[in-house]
């Protein structure tokens, strides 16, 4: 029973994205900490208050660690199909142009 309940816990932490997930979250991270730090800096000036300012900028810091950072299944639409081993699948051999690879 410890044993699945393990196993549940590593397949939610494994961190998979795929390659086009790792671009997008690049960009998120970008764009939410641009966006959080204008937002925080007009809303420091507003309010005239440098605190307002920092905790603006901490709580978009961290609406951005929670988007970009877990593996949410949205970053990994689009798996890489990896080539089966040769050790495993007895001995497959690909061609390469023209050539066999082994």
């Amino acid at each position: 029973m410890a044993e699945e309940l393990l196993d549940k816990v590593r397949d939610a932490v494994e961190a998979q994205i795929d390659f086009d997930g790792q671009r997008l979250a690049e960009l998120l991270y970008t764009v939410l900490l641009i966006a959080s730090g204008v937002v925080a800096f007009i809303y420091g000036y507003a309010t005239e208050n440098v605190y307002n300012c920092l905790y603006a900028g901490l709580a978009g810091t961290a609406l951005t660690f929670l988007v970009v950072v877990p593996p949410w299944p949205f970053f990994n639409k689009h798996p890489v199909t990896w080539l089966p081993s040769n050790k495993l699948s007895g001995g497959v051999s690909i061609q390469v142009d023209g050539k066999k690879v082994t």
